[in-house]
């Protein structure tokens, strides 16, 4: 049975929203399919701001292994599905990821927010400033100090118990906002992701409040699967380009 394919027209807005599943795809482990375990480490002990404070080489050496390893990752067909939807919807389109691999930058995607960060780039610990480029993959990843004030780089992630920055979740609603007064079809896309982190998992029900038609495209149901008005279950490599195959007037053959 042929996968659906969701309709576009020369209004349509697309917001999208990707998680893990996406990357898995593309070689990338995810915490919460084992056990609350991130490539053999707890969370609790890499990725929250007492686990850096405890120790800060042992965090900066699991992230080393983690750009190690998406270094040597490539984007896969979901990826470039998308990137090929924003190139047809321009600025009609938005993804706001919750992955830090950088997989849909390489991928030729723009109107990207990184909403959990980017592996790839350092920021203080204590005074904030940055963020920085940090491509480093050495296992013995050195300390290094901010030029402002001192105190130890971090990785440019968002840790648990950690805020979002407050400018992604205004662009999310911005964009939403803005299909609603210019009364233009809203579509919303999550990709890959459990439903279980907010407020990214809470996107779907602002979105569908304002009128949006929800779409869900996951290898496994996710909490908020009620609020989608069409779930595709299968994996994203194969699901996403069909589900985008119309996306934008180009698509259609109108010009």
């Amino acid at each position: 049975m042929p996968h659906p394919a969701i309709s576009f027209d020369d209004t349509t807005r697309l917001l999208v929203l990707t998680g893990a599943g996406i990357s898995a795809e593309s070689g990338l482990a995810t915490f919460r399919g084992a056990g609350g375990l991130w490539e053999g480490s707890r969370v609790e002990d890499v990725a929250t701001p007492e686990a850096f404070e405890a120790n800060p080489e042992r965090v900066l050496r699991f992230y080393a292994a983690r750009r190690l390893g998406a270094g040597a990752a490539h984007p896969n067909a979901a990826h470039l599905a998308l990137a090929e939807a924003e190139a047809r919807l321009g600025d009609r389109f938005l993804l706001a990821t919750q992955n830090v691999d950088g997989l849909h930058a390489r991928a030729g995607s723009r109107h990207t927010l990184e909403i959990h960060g980017s592996l790839w780039r350092s920021r203080c610990s204590r005074c904030h400033a940055g963020p920085v480029e940090d491509r480093s993959t050495e296992i013995a990843h050195p300390l290094r100090a901010c030029a402002t004030c001192g105190s130890l780089m971090r990785p440019d992630i968002v840790w648990f118990g950690e805020m979002l920055d407050p400018a992604h979740e205004w662009a999310v609603r911005s964009f939403v906002k803005a299909a609603d007064m210019a009364r233009a079809r809203l579509v919303f896309l999550a990709i890959g992701t459990s439903g279980n982190v907010y407020p990214a998992a809470g996107y779907v029900r602002y979105a569908k409040d304002l009128g949006a038609e929800t779409w869900l495209a996951n290898a496994d149901e996710a909490a908020n699967a009620h609020w989608f008005d069409h779930i595709v279950t299968g994996p994203a490599t194969g699901v996403v380009p069909a589900l985008l195959s119309a996306s934008g007037p180009e698509a259609r053959g109108v010009r």
